[in-house]
């Protein structure tokens, strides 16, 4: 047995020792205080497990000034072989013991394993709330505290991922057939009637119809029939094997025909027949899926994976559905888990008899509050129960197309001009004559009046490496970057022209320059009394004090203007403003002098204060103090031109047929203005959809505004091998 010694100036010195001649993982046998220091004896581990065998000799190691460690054959190492091969027992023991108790209650350390464990307590399986704290934002997961903000977090991502009727018209005021299904005793009759008293008081009695093939249970035919009679409404007998056409031409006139269907185990090998009878004439039958609340998670799993199936099999398809038996529930979070695993909709919720009280639309933050509120600390280990497997095949692909609509949707709402965005993506392909039709059209009127309010000019020239400028990106009245940048061949000649257009076709009074206006342009621009800003360089000379020296040279005795949190080339930093009035001789018009102020801008790294950049800004004196928020505006925009380059080298011609060079650009200039956006936005929802992209891309990768420039080019590839599928963003209202 290589029992080693070890000796130290302190206690930190031996074990530094230790570690570098035997690991991590090496056995401590016993330590003492000697007149050299501390003394301790320890042993490799894998050499522990080799009782009886001889010392072995570790490899030779640079000396040290300390006493090095050396192999020990004689005393003390022989007075201590005893005592080491005990206390090696115990230690194995010891850490046998401590293997089983963290198997059974394993602590939460980190931010997401508390979340995880929020989620399990509350009744969510392990394959959601991995799938979902899979997303937490950096800004969150620097931190382990499981705070408010962290569980607001949580909740906002669930129910984000339980989809809903915005409204009751929703379902209510879309005429057509509708068929309840569902196993023996979900609620089939009872949630019939309350579907149908809550039509008829919006649409009153004559447009509706109501259809039982239920012929085995002679209690819910007369159940029913009894409902009919109360709300006045017809009912119709359908045998199983019936088509429902078959009855269409007795129901003239009724819009809204809502049938109970006979109840099925999931099991049956009839369920199938049943759906492809219900689909087996020439009306469309929209297919409601019930799920008892009160059922265990096996059974909904199974309930949810065989109705879907035979939907499926019989050409139809399955994506709503309706909790029935709230009230008897112990949890809620179980069918919740579910409802978001398979991507289905959830309509209503039952919790009661009473017809038609005890059903209410589903409100998402509701539910996932009262699942939360519903908790119960576990005692056993957090493993993934073998009821509940990782959804596969088309429902699991629904799902992740019904998540991606939603980023989509989320995008849409949040950023003015995604919509064209999409649209622009939507024009590969098309035969080019086409593409140029569908461009004209969509640009023709954009941006309509009143979206935006100010106007990035990018620099008139090339981007380095590339055969094509940067576009002009507009700026919402809220300060955001419009998705869908504007091309610059396609706007009039002329600094002055292109401002004069801008304010007459869009309404916009604010402007972003790089580099100085030309002598016509400024003075129309202070003529209109618009407000601008200019990006200059530092070696640009301007009149102060009777002099013409660099913005360079005055850095040092301009005015402290405050200090801005911003990000500087995907890092987080601090901007230090500095300002000093000057005058300013516009190119062209030498002979008058604009008063101005200079601004001076150093911009730090937030963690190590490190100078990354310096720059400059001109502004007409007039503004005052006010741009501070256009300097910013101008600073987050120099990123703009590499991430369009970096993402047209991603977008591959060849990979999506015939594509215009204009509309090439449009596609990864777009995409760069979207993620600059995400990457310097500060609110939560932006935190919510950097950790979304992210995750879809697969993490970060080197800088976060690449790494989302990324996550947003998969994104729209994904979105089109969805719409080709037909998955996602489907009408299924």
């Amino acid at each position: 047995m290589s029992v080693m010694r070890f000796v130290g100036v302190n206690s930190r010195e031996a074990m530094r020792q230790v570690r570098a001649a035997l690991g991590d993982e090496a056995l401590i046998l016993a330590n003492r205080h000697t007149e050299q220091g501390v003394e301790i004896l320890a042993m490799a581990e894998s050499a522990a497990a080799e009782s009886g065998a001889e010392a072995v000799t570790p490899p030779a190691a640079e000396p040290q000034q300390q006493s090095p460690a050396a192999p020990v054959h004689q005393d003390p190492a022989q007075a201590f072989e005893t005592m080491s091969a005990r206390l090696l027992e115990e230690m194995r023991d010891m850490r046998a013991m401590l293997a089983r108790e963290r198997s059974q209650a394993e602590p939460a350390n980190t931010l997401g394993e508390r979340l995880i464990l929020t989620m399990r307590e509350a009744g969510f399986g392990q394959a959601l709330a991995e799938e979902v704290v899979a997303t937490l934002p950096e800004e969150l997961a620097a931190g382990s505290a499981l705070d408010d903000r962290a569980l607001s977090w949580l909740t906002r991502q669930l129910v984000k991922r339980l989809g809903g009727l915005d409204d009751e018209a929703g379902f209510m005021d879309r005429t057509g057939i509708v068929a309840l299904i569902g196993p023996t005793g979900v609620g089939k009759t009872t949630t019939t009637a309350k579907l149908t008293a809550r039509y008829v008081m919006r649409h009153g009695t004559r447009p509706v119809a109501l259809v039982t093939t239920d012929s085995f249970r002679i209690g819910a035919h007369e159940q029913l029939r009894i409902y009919s009679r109360l709300l006045d409404v017809p009912m119709y007998a359908l045998n199983a094997d019936q088509p429902v056409s078959e009855l269409l031409g007795r129901m003239k006139g009724k819009s809204w025909i809502i049938i109970d269907t006979v109840g099925m185990s999931q099991r049956d090998q009839r369920v199938i027949e049943q759906v492809r009878h219900l689909h087996g004439g020439d009306s469309p039958v929209r297919l409601v899926l019930l799920l008892n609340a009160a059922s265990q998670p096996e059974t909904l799993e199974e309930v949810v994976v065989r109705y879907r199936q035979a939907a499926q099999a019989a050409g139809g398809e399955l994506h709503d559905c309706i909790i029935t038996k709230q009230d008897e529930a112990g949890r809620l979070a179980p069918v919740l888990d579910i409802i978001m695993r398979h991507g289905l909709r959830l309509l209503f919720v039952s919790h009661g008899q009473r017809v038609p009280e005890d059903m209410s639309l589903a409100d998402p933050a509701a539910l996932i509050e009262q699942s939360f509120a519903e908790r119960v600390p576990l005692t056993a280990p957090l493993a993934r129960p073998v009821a509940e497997p990782v959804a596969r095949g088309a429902g699991s692909l629904l799902g992740q197309g019904r998540r991606l609509a939603t980023l989509l949707r989320t995008l849409r709402q949040r950023l003015p001009g995604f919509d064209r965005l999409e649209e622009v993506w939507n024009l590969p392909g098309l035969p080019v004559s086409i593409q140029q039709q569908r461009l004209d059209s969509l640009l023709a009127e954009y941006p309509h009046s009143g979206q935006a309010l100010g106007m990035l000019w990018s620099e008139r020239r090339r981007v380095a490496g590339e055969a094509w400028s940067m576009p002009d990106v507009a700026l919402s009245p809220e300060g955001t970057w419009l998705a869908l940048p504007l091309l610059q061949h396609r706007q009039v000649a002329g600094q002055q022209a292109r401002l004069e257009a801008a304010l007459e076709q869009c309404e916009i009074g604010v402007h972003l320059l790089n580099g100085l206006p030309d002598g016509e342009a400024g003075a129309w621009l202070e003529g209109q009394a618009l407000s601008w800003c200019s990006q200059v360089r530092g070696s640009q000379r301007v009149e102060h004090a009777a002099e013409r020296p660099s913005l360079a040279m005055l850095g040092a005795v301009g005015e402290t203007a405050g200090e801005i949190r911003c990000r500087f080339r995907g890092v987080p930093g601090r901007l230090e403003l500095a300002t000093l009035p000057v005058g300013v001789a516009l190119k062209g018009n030498r002979r008058e002098s604009l008063d101005a102020h200079a601004w001076f801008g150093v911009i730090r790294d937030e963690e190590s204060g490190r100078i990354l950049a310096k720059r400059y800004w001109l502004t007409p004196a007039r503004l005052g103090r006010g741009p501070q928020p256009l300097l910013l505006a101008l600073l987050q925009g120099e990123v703009l031109p590499q991430l369009a380059r970096r993402a047209w080298r991603r977008l591959d011609p060849d990979a999506f047929g015939e594509l215009r060079a204009d509309v090439r650009l449009l596609m990864a200039s777009g995409l760069a203005t979207v993620a600059a956006h995400l990457d310097i936005a500060e609110d939560e929802g932006a935190m919510d959809l950097r950790a979304e992209l992210l995750g879809l891309g697969g993490g970060r990768r080197r800088r976060r505004d690449v790494a989302l420039l990324e996550s947003l080019v998969q994104l729209f590839m994904v979105r089109d091998s969805i719409r080709h599928l037909g998955l996602g963003e489907r009408e299924t209202g």
